[in-house]
């Protein structure tokens, strides 16, 4: 079998704002096959900005787009084009928006790995050790706490039984902060695990002040407090916080990740669309199972991330948790025919060959930027 295209696919709403979601636009990833297997992945990153690494055309050995570094090549060699991949994009990457591309083809690969070989991804990744994975809603903090507590109320009665506010107007004062925190928990009740996604707008005195402030709240961790680039200030942090410190969908090298965790974050939160697909992000979970901290994903898109994240979180035994985006855009809830339904707050990993999911072409030509 052979590679014999690689289609980077931008998707994107006819109105995008500034907010923190990213499901207002995504790039979906096909790679095809002479066998006419096709698999999908997706690229978390500015789509046309990915759109472009892969598709460039050859300037010099360590500087050409991705598609180039994998047409006629084994789509089952999923390391070896990989790293065939990160050489080839040395010049302009090792990480940042090459790598969030390099992701795309990857889950692709272990697509196209699972239908040819008539697997769900992640056996082929040492099998499960769950077959579902408890679901936290993830969403935005409303422009109000008192918005923040009836979002909460109504995602408690979803079913829910974690859920993460964040961004929004966290960081806009000491006063709205305690209050939309407050809220959030008096919406979901006090046997409901609340996360709290500060989105990088602290510095390291406020990070520590807003841990002790927020531990009367239960939260099960802080998410991202800090700049990512302050690694020091993460290193105080977690080391005198009295709640978990979570951090890492910016991080998209293992290195990156390496400095986290050597920095005492409890819990590390690679993006399968952004570190480099699954290969990269299963690397990432083992390395902080060394560590005995906890891996859990980071997905704000559409049913690929999801489906993807369910697989490589699935053969993690230091995985508790899925990142469950709630945003209700068309991209996020209908690109792909399967909706991961949520039952008792819980989501069933896919079962059938490769990702198990299956885009909607219609849904595709409706977003489809020319």
């Amino acid at each position: 079998m052979k590679i014999t295209d690689v289609e980077a696919i931008w998707l994107q709403l006819p109105t995008v704002d500034d907010r923190a979601d990213g499901t207002q636009d995504t790039l979906v990833v096909k790679v095809h096959t002479d066998e006419g297997i096709v698999g999908v992945g997706e690229v978390d990153s500015s789509p046309m900005a990915a759109k472009a690494i892969i598709e460039a055309p050859l300037s010099h050995r360590i500087a050409r787009g991705l598609r180039l570094c994998v047409i006629g090549e084994d789509p089952l060699d999923i390391a070896r084009l990989w790293h065939a991949m990160y050489e080839g994009s040395i010049f302009f990457g090792r990480g940042g928006a090459a790598q969030q591309a390099i992701s795309g083809i990857d889950i692709a690969l272990w697509d196209i790995a699972g239908k040819a070989l008539g697997q769900p991804v992640y056996r082929l990744l040492g099998g499960g050790f769950r077959n579902r994975l408890r679901a936290y809603a993830s969403i935005l903090f409303q422009e109000t706490p008192e918005a923040t507590y009836d979002l909460a109320r109504r995602l408690a009665d979803q079913g829910f039984t974690a859920v993460k506010f964040g961004w929004g107007p966290m960081g806009t004062s000491e006063k709205t902060d305690l209050a939309l925190v407050r809220m959030a928990r008096r919406g979901l009740g006090d046997h409901l695990d609340l996360m709290i996604d500060a989105g990088i707008c602290y510095d390291t005195a406020t990070a520590i002040r807003r841990a002790h402030q927020f531990a009367e709240y239960n939260p099960f961790w802080l998410e991202e407090p800090l700049h990512p680039d302050n690694l020091e200030g993460y290193s105080r942090l977690a080391a005198v916080s009295p709640i978990r410190i979570a951090a890492g969908e910016q991080e998209t090298t293992l290195v990156g990740f390496q400095a986290l965790l050597d920095a005492g974050l409890a819990v590390v939160q690679p993006d399968v669309a952004r570190v480099g697909g699954i290969s990269q992000a299963i690397q990432i979970g083992r390395m902080a199972m060394q560590r005995h901290r906890l891996c859990v994903n980071h997905s704000y898109k559409t049913g690929i991330s999801i489906a993807a994240s369910l697989h490589f979180l699935a053969a993690l035994p230091n995985a508790p948790l899925l990142e469950y985006c709630v945003e209700q855009s068309p991209l996020r809830q209908t690109l792909t025919r399967e909706t991961f339904p949520v039952v008792d707050g819980w989501v069933a990993v896919p079962q059938e060959p490769g990702l198990g999911i299956t885009l909607d072409e219609e849904v595709i030509a409706r977003y489809r930027v020319a």
